[in-house]
């Protein structure tokens, strides 16, 4: 027999486990019963997805950032004591990356190359 007659025909004990396996499956559901829950893995998320209402507490109203409550009509929210300085520093640091990345030099290899083939053309040149 050639390999590819061994890859098509499924031997005898390959499909014996292969239905074995379906049955155990299929026994452990019915042990289970029909209302069993399969255990989530890390990757699938909150319950209900991320974008469900979740279990909130008692008097909580949902559409509230940090269920802070707005001030009165006419009057302006007062700041807490640390958004100056968290602002001035995120602020600061945007500006300092700004400047800085803007200003680093090129040190690419394509670039050293362009700039060599321009110093050798400009001596050939002459």
């Amino acid at each position: 027999r050639g390999q590819s007659d061994a890859r098509t025909h499924a031997s005898p004990q390959r499909t014996t486990r292969g239905m074995l396996r379906t049955v155990a499956r299929n026994a452990s559901r019915v042990v289970r019963g029909p209302h069993h829950t399969p255990k989530r893995g890390m990757a699938d998320g909150p319950p209900g997805g991320y974008f469900a209402d979740g279990v909130q507490g008692e008097g909580h109203v949902n559409g509230r950032l940090f269920n802070e409550t707005p001030p009165p009509p006419g009057q302006s929210r007062k700041w807490e004591d640390w958004e100056l300085p968290w602002y001035l520093g995120m602020g600061g640091a945007a500006v300092i990356l700004f400047f800085g990345l803007n200003a680093k030099p090129e040190t690419s290899a394509t670039a050293w190359a362009k700039e060599e083939a321009q110093k050798r053309l400009a001596a050939e040149g002459k």
